[in-house]
């Protein structure tokens, strides 16, 4: 399935802006940490209300998920896997020693957006793209980097620098 033009054109535009996004983000360190968390949370909430993540998948197609080790239990336990034969024909250890997936796109992704193991997939997918977690100015790096995969992190972003 092809991103849509809206999200194409979106993601473009924070490429091109990854100074200002940058500079902005850091500037929002300074607000305290619960008016922060509210104005992610609030238009996170909004942007989820109108937009769904299986017209897009992009993180799925272009990124990898950290697989912790009750990641791996879990998910080869549910395919019926030897971990070990999971690890081997799914994952590569990272630079930060953490397991990722072997390849892009997502093994688990179909060609319409669904994850074939959404029930038992990993807790970062789970999360993803973590603007509605708690402290998020202890993640205002990796936000930055999310506003050029996520079409629904760059609204936001967007959105809380024009407000």
């Amino acid at each position: 399935m092809k991103l849509p033009e809206k999200y194409s054109e979106l993601l473009d535009r924070a490429v091109q802006e990854k100074a200002v996004i940058k500079k902005e983000l850091e500037r929002m360190k300074s607000k305290k940490p619960k008016v922060l968390d509210d104005d992610f949370h609030s238009r996170h909430n909004d942007f989820f209300k109108k937009n769904d993540c299986l017209t897009c998948g992009n993180c799925c197609k272009t990124t990898s998920p950290i697989f912790r080790d009750v990641d791996i239990k879990r998910i080869s336990k549910g395919l019926r896997m030897k971990e070990s034969k999971f690890i081997d024909e799914f994952l590569r250890m990272d630079d930060e020693s953490d397991y990722v997936l072997k390849t892009a796109p997502c093994s688990f992704l179909g060609t319409d957006n669904k994850c074939s193991i959404y029930e038992i997939r990993p807790l970062a997918c789970r999360e993803y793209p973590h603007t509605d977690r708690k402290n998020m100015f202890q993640i205002l790096q990796i936000t930055e980097k999310n506003t050029q995969i996520c079409p629904a992190v760059a609204t936001i972003v967007f959105d809380l620098i024009n407000k």
